[in-house]
């Protein structure tokens, strides 16, 4: 039942198409300023129409203006004019406009024409278009429309002196005609014209996106675990940025899958040991051959052992996850070191450590959970490497830019050789005491911190070349306040 509505939802969410993003983008301003040109063509060409029937007009009531005559002076004159419609033919076009005239008085009392026109009642502009006291003006006439045509025409004979009022009135038709035919030219012109530029803009959005296309082919015909950067050396220049940042996500995807493989191939392989010595310590013990008690402690001790090197295969891979999807934030690290110094100090006094710490407020940007397993396996580490009863130090410093960690211990130290692999997964020192992961789990974190982390042996002052111990450095680059 609610199927419809749901593809109605992904109908409604997927994204639209580049192509028609670009054609709508091109063809909508243009189509717009093809109007707005077609529109503003149009009015001109009114305009010239106007101009030029005008023109005529004026003609019109000059012949009329040429037919006049008077006699006596201003108020008292009286004027007289004989104009056949035939005279006016000439200035009719194709018959298909019809003029109208009358000739009055200064007063408006009609001299001749046609009493219905009514009478001008405007005003001559300062600055008249011709040179000729002349109005234009539109009208209705009989329920027409019409323009006219007002000629104030000074009218002298020998026995006279008058001003005459002329109106020659004329329908629209021819004008509307032309308007309409060069408005239709006007707009099968703008729409070729539209025409061509959308074909245009389909041809060149067509191969702008070539690249775009050739690229999605590229992706969709590699094998599924093809993770290989993409090779786009002709790809345009606004598209480099987009196959970078791809590439940089398969780089990152590819470290990730190589990560899941050697952590399912190192858990596959380490657990195996441990499982078949339990296999077999439990095998031994159905069997009677060894003491009850000893059988199940010699188990206890290697579930232990598994126990941890599951947990620090998980905390392994845990690094990992956060360097890739984490978002770091602001740490006190002389916070962290404190609780985890508190957390493990049962350790310290099942040794009899002569233990001492220094701290000072130093702030980095951090994951929580990655300073507490910095600072637990560091500390472990140096604790299980004590001898009982012997000096563990811890020491946060801090400069101007950077922190540094030290963990101070009082063991055995470490050779030359085994310095140069320890940072590596399953290199332990004493593989009967750990899984070999501590250092490695360190070694991850700090990188991912964008710090540096080293192992010195500590020397006697007096005595060189003896070892008093193991300094565990790690410098983190502080927050600039």
């Amino acid at each position: 039942m609610n199927a419809q509505p749901l593809k109605t939802e992904q109908a409604a969410a997927r994204p639209g198409s580049l192509r028609r993003y670009l054609l709508l983008g091109i063809l909508l301003p243009v189509g717009v300023l093809v109007i707005v040109n077609t529109f503003s063509l149009y009015q001109q060409a009114l305009s010239a129409v106007n101009t030029a029937y005008d023109r005529t007009l004026l003609a019109s009531a000059k012949s009329i203006g040429e037919q006049l005559d008077v006699s006596g002076y201003d108020e008292q004159s009286e004027l007289r004019v004989t104009v056949p419609y035939a005279a006016l033919e000439a200035f009719e076009a194709d018959n298909q406009s019809r003029l109208f005239y009358r000739v009055s008085s200064l007063n408006g009392e009609m001299v001749s024409g046609f009493p219905q026109l009514p009478f001008w009642r405007g005003r001559i502009l300062p600055k008249p278009a011709y040179s000729a006291l002349v109005d234009f003006y539109d009208d209705v006439f009989e329920g027409e429309d019409v323009r006219v045509a007002v000629l104030l025409q000074p009218v002298v004979s020998a026995t006279g002196r008058a001003m005459a009022v002329i109106q020659v009135a004329e329908t629209l038709e021819l004008r509307t005609t032309l308007a309409q035919k060069i408005l239709f030219d006007t707009l099968w012109r703008q729409a070729l014209l539209l025409a061509v530029i959308a074909l245009v803009a389909v041809v060149v959005v067509q191969r702008a996106t070539r690249p775009v296309r050739r690229l999605s082919a590229q992706l969709q015909a590699r094998p599924e675990n093809d993770l290989t950067p993409i090779s786009a050396a002709d790809a345009p220049r606004e598209l480099l940025p987009l196959v970078e940042a791809t590439n940089q996500v398969m780089r990152r995807l590819e470290n990730l899958l190589s990560n899941q493989k050697r952590f399912v191939r190192d858990a596959a392989h380490q657990l195996r040991t441990p499982l078949a010595v339990l296999k077999v310590q439990v095998q031994s013990a159905l069997r009677g051959d060894m003491d009850a008690r000893e059988a199940l402690s010699d188990i206890n001790q290697t579930v232990d052992r598994a126990t941890l090197l599951a947990n620090q295969m998980l905390a392994l891979a845990k690094v990992e996850q956060l360097r890739q999807q984490a978002e770091l934030q602001g740490m006190n690290l002389d916070d962290v070191v404190r609780e985890v110094a508190l957390d493990l100090a049962p350790l310290i006094a099942d040794r009899e450590l002569d233990f001492d710490i220094e701290t000072m407020p130093a702030s980095v940007l951090a994951h929580e959970w990655m300073l507490g397993e910095l600072c637990r396996n560091l500390l472990h580490n140096a604790i299980k490497h004590c001898p009982v009863g012997g000096p563990l130090s811890v020491r946060l410093l801090t400069d101007n830019t950077h922190l540094a960690l030290t963990v101070s211990d009082s063991g055995p130290g470490i050779s030359s050789e085994l310095a140069a692999r320890l940072f590596q997964p399953f290199s332990a020192g004493n593989v009967r005491e750990g899984s070999g992961l501590g250092l490695a789990i360190c070694h991850d974190i700090v990188m991912a911190l964008g710090g540096t982390i080293s192992l010195e042996n500590r020397e006697n002052r007096g005595n060189h070349g003896h070892i008093i111990g193991l300094d565990a450095t790690v410098r983190l680059p502080l927050i600039r306040k």
